[in-house]
Formats: C-alpha cells, sequence, structure tokens
C-alpha cells in the first residue's frame, strides 16, 4: 500500500473548483485521463453509494464517507464493477488498506489549492502517478474558464 498526494493551485474559489469535480457535466472531462468517458453515478453526499464507470461496464463501486462543499471530499473505494456486476468486496484486506481517496480544498491568497491524498495498492501507484497530474491541470482549466 502506497500513499499517494497530488495538489495543483488554482485560480477560482474553492466552491468553484467543487462544482466542477463533482459537475455531471465536468467530472467526465477532469477524468478522461484516467478512462474516457468514465462517469460518476452518485449525490455526492455523505453515506452515499457511488459508482465510477468507464463507459463499458467497468469501474469501481465506492462510498462517499464525508463531502463538504467546498472543503472535503472523502471517498473510500470497496470493490470493483466488472461487466456491469459489482462486488462491494474487492478491495478488502491489506493489499488496499482503507483505499481511501480524499479531497482537501484550501482557499490561499483568493487562490484554490487542491490536494488529493489517497491510499493506492502498488500495483497501480505509477499509472496514478503519471495520470492524476493531468486530471489536476484538466480541472484548473475548466474551473479558470468559468
Amino acid at each position: 500500500m502506497k500513499k499517494l498526494e497530488f495538489s495543483i493551485t488554482i485560480d477560482a474559489s474553492p466552491e468553484q473548483v467543487w462544482d466542477i469535480i463533482i459537475g455531471k457535466d465536468t467530472y467526465s472531462q477532469w477524468t478522461a485521463p484516467f478512462a474516457p468517458g468514465s462517469s460518476a453515478e452518485t449525490d455526492w453526499k455523505k453515506g452515499s453509494k457511488a459508482l465510477f464507470l468507464d463507459g463499458k461496464g467497468h469501474g469501481m463501486v465506492s462510498k462517499i464517507v464525508e463531502s463538504i462543499r467546498g472543503k472535503f471530499l472523502s471517498i473510500q473505494h470497496l470493490g470493483e464493477v466488472k461487466d456491469g456486476i459489482e462486488d462491494p468486496t474487492t478491495y478488502q484486506g491489506e493489499e488496499w488498506g482503507d483505499a481511501l481517496e480524499n479531497y482537501f480544498l484550501k482557499e490561499v491568497d483568493g487562490k484554490t489549492e487542491w490536494r488529493v491524498v489517497m491510499d493506492m495498492n502498488e500495483q497501480y501507484a505509477q499509472y496514478m502517478e503519471k495520470t492524476w497530474p493531468i486530471a489536476l491541470e484538466k480541472v484548473k482549466e475548466l474551473a479558470e474558464r468559468h
């Protein structure tokens, strides 16, 4: 298990950045580097189930652990979705730990610092280290354009 951390400063308010991160129209744009055609099926509220899908029937089944607009989002990845079938037990055990993905948004000098901290299986760490910076830049581009 590896803890990964990424951050970016965005010239927009934390609320604007939040709206881009969870927005129905913008989510698939900034997550495209991970999986083109990706989507999130959730209401983003604390305790809610979330399905993060790749458009081909695969993805992750997760739970929203905490959701404070413009400040903090915590997602616990529970398992995989394969061919449209959910298995919420895939990520149990030492290999995945808590499988948390946490987003921290903080206003700094009129801009937003967005920090992503996540637990990652060693198998996917290198991929995430390459892909997350691209996704962060996309959120920055979308938020600064609005």
